[in-house]
């Protein structure tokens, strides 16, 4: 009986010594790096902290995790050292638009088929914005303005050659208006020059010039989206974001404006390592600690990733380039 028994066994045993051991499913080990396109402080690297916290807070990866800064260049410094990571699947780059659309300006040393794109977290809503007590009382009546007279009627924004210049131009190729673009360092910046009456308008963010419309001090013109924003709570004492028209609601030539919350691997990585980190992006998006940060910055809760995130990437493009070529900004 004792031998029958092991006799028995014996094929049992040699079917767990032959088959395949199971493969884990990819993780990254050790640390993870997350580099952000930005300063310290300012909306990337904000959106990059929160990552951060949201990942260790719920547990979402075994690996720490570390924020790094490298804003040089709008970005281009850590695009050029995400390039320089090719197939380590342990960095992370936060970014904006900035990561495809810099190349079209300059040349940097890198492509954006260089890097991974992994998935766009959410977008950024553009205003139109004016003073208080400004003679005009919407966008319509604003742009009539300038087509009147455009002495003295300047829009302020954040940087050069960046997304606030971008939608000033693109407003002035589509309505025949001349406005001005006064660069500087910040939106922040712009909200105060504008609170101030130094500049005639902005096309800030919401959050950008919150403090001022509730000081009632600026107000907003529009919103260059195709519906108007969901968020309903009031932020003054009679308006929400929800009460801001549309642009198109007012006649203007541009439906939609805004510029994606974009996540990037460095190149050369695998589609499971892609993946991994789509679905650990999916899983921060879910959290109520990142869907408060939406709410509170009344942003547009979008998640793109594969094939629709690319179609959006070259239909940005496709837009903004023949922008570019009349400015002259265009690399040759």
């Amino acid at each position: 009986m004792r031998s029958t028994s092991l006799l028995a066994a014996l094929p049992l045993c040699l079917a767990a010594v032959v088959a395949p051991v199971a493969q884990a499913a990819w993780q990254p080990e050790g640390k993870v790096e997350i580099v952000v396109a930005g300063g310290p402080g300012g909306g990337t690297d904000q959106l990059g902290r929160l990552i951060q916290s949201i990942i260790t807070q719920h547990r979402l990866l075994d690996a720490s995790t570390v924020v790094m800064n490298k804003g040089g260049g709008n970005g281009a410094e850590a695009f050029l050292e995400m390039k320089m990571a090719k197939g380590e699947a342990d960095k992370l780059v936060i970014a904006t638009n900035n990561v495809y659309l810099l190349p079209l300006t300059a040349k940097l040393g890198y492509q954006l088929a260089d890097l991974t794109p992994v998935a766009a977290i959410a977008e950024d809503d553009f205003i139109l914005w004016s003073y208080a007590d400004a003679p005009w009382k919407d966008a319509r009546g604003y742009l009539d303005a300038i087509k009147q007279d455009p002495a003295g009627k300047r829009m302020g924004g954040s940087q050069s050659k960046d997304v606030d210049q971008t939608l000033t131009l693109l407003l002035n190729r589509t309505e025949g208006t001349k406005l001005t673009y006064i660069p500087f360092k910040s939106g922040s910046e712009a909200a105060t020059q504008l609170a101030g009456k130094h500049i005639t308008s902005n096309v800030n963010n919401p959050s950008e010039s919150l403090s001022q419309w509730r000081g009632g001090q600026v107000v907003p013109l529009c919103v260059f989206s195709q519906a108007r924003m969901t968020y309903t709570a009031k932020v003054t004492e009679t308006q929400a974001w929800s009460d801001v028209p549309t642009c198109k609601e007012q006649g203007l030539g541009i439906d939609q404006y805004r510029f994606p919350r974009t996540v990037l691997l460095p190149g050369g990585v695998s589609e499971e390592q892609r993946a991994f980190y789509m679905e650990l992006l999916r899983k921060v998006s879910q959290t109520p600690e990142f869907k408060a940060y939406i709410e509170r910055n009344a942003l547009v809760p979008t998640f793109l990733e594969g094939q629709a995130l690319q179609d959006y990437i070259a239909q940005d493009t496709a837009r903004v380039t023949p922008v570019f070529e009349d400015a002259g900004w265009l690399k040759r």
